[in-house]
């Protein structure tokens, strides 16, 4: 086994630097990127920005929204300034010192190899528009998303696997039969629409106002008791965690069930029921470690998969400040070192994660031998 990790740990490094470059060059094409992000804040083309981007980005060169007014109305434009939508008449060299401070007077593979060494060294620079470093944000924002996806999954795999046994057992009864349309209702909609609907019936929308609307804790939090914070933790957390388990239980209870009967069906189980085993110790004493394999074994990928990539809406609606809009603020302002900051850090993670989810399946069923595969 210590030889199959080894290889998977050597594996690891191909396929992460393989996902940063081809993330690395479509970003390269994509639109809009932070000297772009600037320039639309400085003639008032931009959407949805904040008043600080200019001045961070010109702090350090003494180029602020102070220093850009004077150069716009000068009417110079070079062929640099021509490169960027919206700089026509922007100063040229106001134009080269946003290129210099955000790194792009250098060429791309440069700054791809920079961005690499400076991640083997466990720093992931600092945000372009938020004057912090990407470490500090990504620590910041985990509460939140640890919150949503714990509970989520742990939440999740407690109604589903129940549900996908008692399935398996009254396979094509009634219950079988409702619990199958009940199951296809809550896949066909997605969380975030679940969330919509809570919100309207019981956080103020229309009927009921029982929940809060917005963030984690309340005001007051701090000067709660133990038992009214966690109390108070809980009441935030009940809307967005059932939006997510209503949207996500329904294809694990599915994969339960199916794989509980195909153990059923075996000739093993026969052969324990011939033997007059009863029921339940044919179902937990031979069938349950067998069929619950594949379900254990894939919640490591679980947790992680509802933790970094499900909440993303669920926080926005909610307004939790967690890595899901971390990450969709820096998408739409081109924050290109939390982009690549949390790419990293979270493919390195997924890819740890495959590996443990291998070492569960030898755990669950010691016959398994990753040992004797070559790749």
């Amino acid at each position: 086994m210590s030889a199959y990790i080894f290889r998977r740990l050597l594996l690891m490094i191909p396929t992460l630097l393989g996902i940063m470059v081809i993330n690395f060059v479509v970003v390269q094409f994509a639109p809009g990127g932070p000297v772009e992000q600037v320039i639309a804040q400085i003639t008032g083309t931009a959407v949805d920005a904040t008043a600080r981007i200019a001045g961070t980005a010109g702090g350090g060169d003494g180029v602020g929204m102070s220093g850009a007014q004077p150069a716009a109305g000068a009417g110079a434009s070079g062929d640099l300034g021509s490169k960027y939508r919206g700089a026509q008449g922007l100063d040229p060299a106001f134009v080269k010192k946003l290129e210099q401070q955000f790194g792009f007077d250098k060429p791309a593979h440069e700054r791809f190899f920079m961005m690499l060494g400076n991640y083997l060294q466990l720093d992931f620079g600092e945000s372009y528009f938020r004057g912090r470093k990407v470490i500090d944000l990504i620590v910041e924002k985990l509460p939140v998303s640890i919150s949503l996806g714990l509970w989520t999954t742990l939440l999740t795999y407690l109604i589903a696997i129940p549900l996908g046994i008692a399935k398996a057992v009254r396979d094509g009864t009634p219950f079988d039969t409702w619990t199958s349309v009940a199951l296809v209702i809550s896949y066909s909609i997605p969380s975030f629409l679940f969330a919509v609907l809570l919100v309207v019936l019981f956080a103020g929308g229309s009927f009921f106002q029982w929940f809060p609307l917005r963030g984690l804790t309340s005001d007051n939090w701090a000067e709660l008791s133990l038992l009214g914070k966690a109390a108070d933790y809980a009441w935030h957390m009940v809307l967005p965690v059932i939006s997510m388990v209503i949207g996500g239980f329904a294809g694990l209870a599915m994969l339960t069930k199916n794989s509980f009967l195909e153990e059923i069906n075996k000739q093993y189980v026969q052969t324990a029921r011939a033997k007059g085993l009863t029921p339940n110790r044919v179902l937990y004493g031979h069938v349950f470690r067998n069929a619950m394999l594949i379900v254990t074994a894939g919640f490591p990928a679980a947790l992680i998969g509802i933790l970094f990539t499900s909440s993303m809406l669920i926080e926005v609606i909610f307004s939790l400040d967690g890595l899901g809009l971390l990450g969709f603020e820096a998408a739409l302002k081109r924050d290109y070192p939390i982009m690549f900051g949390t790419l990293f850090i979270f493919t390195l993670l997924g890819l740890i994660v495959g590996l443990i989810s291998d070492l569960m399946y030898v755990a669950i069923d010691p016959r398994i031998d990753f040992e004797s595969r070559k790749t």
